[in-house]
């Protein structure tokens, strides 16, 4: 036996290699995949459920931003939870809660019901994504075949993003928003009782280790209280008592949580992970990359429809080019670069081109078009289809067994805290040149708003490229073919 950063690594037979391993490897996309398309679906219907339920555009990222939060909070707990009781049992609850929180969801008489649906949502989407990265860690060793693997995941990925935005299109248009929400039941359901019957039984890895709820919660209530700042000062500034008070709040329970974690015998983060190899920057340039994300995606929604007139149908197609470039260069490419010119380069690169994307972004104007938009959405999305790859291998690097949950809940929380952080942020920028709801606000007004989220999207984007240059990873060998043989009889 060997000793981890926490706790002893205990030798589980049960654990063994599944006898169905393509399924495995499909059960592990399939749980990502649903949050995914998810994100995607809801996010193009927003607009229809704004209307609906009569709230203002800041109000409204909450609906995002609710399932943002309690997935990133609850990601390091799930993930060292997988670690010490076993990933399996915490994957199907996480698949259940999600499905059970869809109908929730697609019920709900209010927007606050829908905020609690969503929240919910997200405890289980963390849940069930976190245990399947570190069942998917386990399965490939470090390496081309993890490389390789990671751009199969990818390419899936991209995939479900693309059908998400299409099918939120035509289920808003033709049975209502609350038809997005239903069509996670019977995918979950399925994905659920597959689990049950194919997944390989495991227990826990680690012994004497414990879980640290106090970690979790501070760090959980910490975010929350952030983006519900930022969400107040977007409508009434950051002078007022209703952005104050949460702000340092937050601030107070966020560096709390740094306190237990550097005194805490199991500590939810061990602050020394961060400190191997490029963990550290990472995912800060993780956490960077996707608060661009998560903010752009949401503005040119709004943007599309509410600006351009365009349908959710029809917005929801206009993702269909950035989706096929994740395809084929997240999917198919990334690894391929990794291998041959290293991580650094690839990530200075890639850092590059999304900052260059967001600069173009600031071009567009209340009487354009749909190709005002796509020059710039396209060289973003070379960028981050090549970088989020390449990220996720420099940060499981060196993960030793039974750190497959802390390495996956760390990366896994970087991407998702930026994403609500970062669609606090921007859309609080974006909306100081805009009116509130119930006012005949000028359309040219509102963009002159997504002009300053989209500059301050490519300063931050020269930010990550300072990062990215701090990374180690040199060239590798070149990939061979042969070396996804064992990928390909998986799928």
């Amino acid at each position: 036996m060997s000793e981890t950063i926490e706790g002893t690594i205990v030798q589980d037979k049960t654990n063994a290699q599944s006898h169905h391993p393509g399924l495995v490897f499909a059960l592990i996309i399939a749980a990502v995949f649903l949050d995914v398309i998810d994100y995607s679906i809801v996010q193009v219907a927003l607009p229809t459920i704004r209307t609906q339920f009569l709230v203002s555009l800041a109000d409204s990222q909450w609906i995002v931003g609710a399932y943002g939060l309690t997935m990133a909070g609850f990601l390091m707990l799930s993930g060292r939870a997988g670690d010490i009781y076993g990933q399996k049992k915490l994957f199907i609850t996480g698949i259940v809660l999600f499905t059970l929180s869809s109908l929730f969801g697609g019920l709900a008489p209010s927007l606050i019901i829908l905020i609690v649906a969503r929240a919910l949502q997200g405890i289980g989407a963390a849940i069930s994504t976190v245990t399947a990265f570190s069942i998917f860690i386990s399965i490939f060793p470090e390496g081309k075949e993890r490389n390789r693997a990671l751009g199969v995941i990818v390419a899936v990925l991209s995939a479900g993003f693309a059908a998400g935005s299409i099918a939120g299109g035509i289920l808003t248009a033709t049975l209502g928003w609350r038809s997005v929400l239903f069509v996670n039941v019977p995918i979950g359901a399925v994905a659920s009782l597959l689990s049950l019957k194919y997944l390989p039984r495991s227990g826990g890895r680690l012994a004497g280790a414990r879980l640290d709820l106090p970690g979790a919660l501070s760090v959980t209530s910490g975010l929350i209280l952030l983006v519900y700042a930022l969400t107040n000062a977007a409508t009434v500034g950051f002078a007022s008592i209703e952005t104050a008070f949460p702000l340092a709040l937050s601030a107070i329970l966020l560096l709390g949580f740094i306190a237990i974690e550097s005194r805490s015998s199991s500590p939810l983060m061990p602050l020394g992970f961060l400190r191997r190899g490029s963990v550290f920057n990472a995912n800060l340039l993780a956490l960077i990359l996707s608060s661009i994300m998560g903010g752009m995606g949401f503005i040119l929604t709004i943007y599309l429809q509410q600006i351009l007139g365009y349908s959710a149908l029809s917005a929801g197609l206009e993702f269909l080019p950035p989706a096929a470039i994740f395809i084929v260069l997240g999917g198919w490419g990334s690894s391929r670069l990794v291998m041959r010119f290293g991580i650094r380069k690839v990530l200075v690169t890639s850092t590059a081109l999304i900052a260059a994307g967001c600069a173009l972004l600031t071009q567009i104007s209340s009487t354009g078009s749909y190709f005002d938009v796509l020059p710039g959405m396209l060289l973003w999305s070379v960028g981050a289809s090549v970088g989020l790859p390449a990220l996720s291998i420099a940060a499981l690097a060196g993960t030793k067994p039974g750190e497959e949950g802390l390495a996956s809940g760390l990366i896994s929380t970087s991407q998702r805290v930026g994403f609500p952080l970062g669609l606090g942020i921007l859309l609080t920028i974006a909306s100081l040149t805009d009116s509130p709801a119930d006012s005949l606000a000028s359309a040219a007004s509102t963009v002159q708003g997504f002009h300053l989220a989209f500059l301050v999207s490519a300063l931050v984007g020269v930010l990550g490229i300072v990062i990215a240059l701090r990374i180690k990873g040199g060239p590798a060998q070149p990939f061979r073919e042969t070396d996804s043989e064992k990928i390909g009889s998986m799928i």
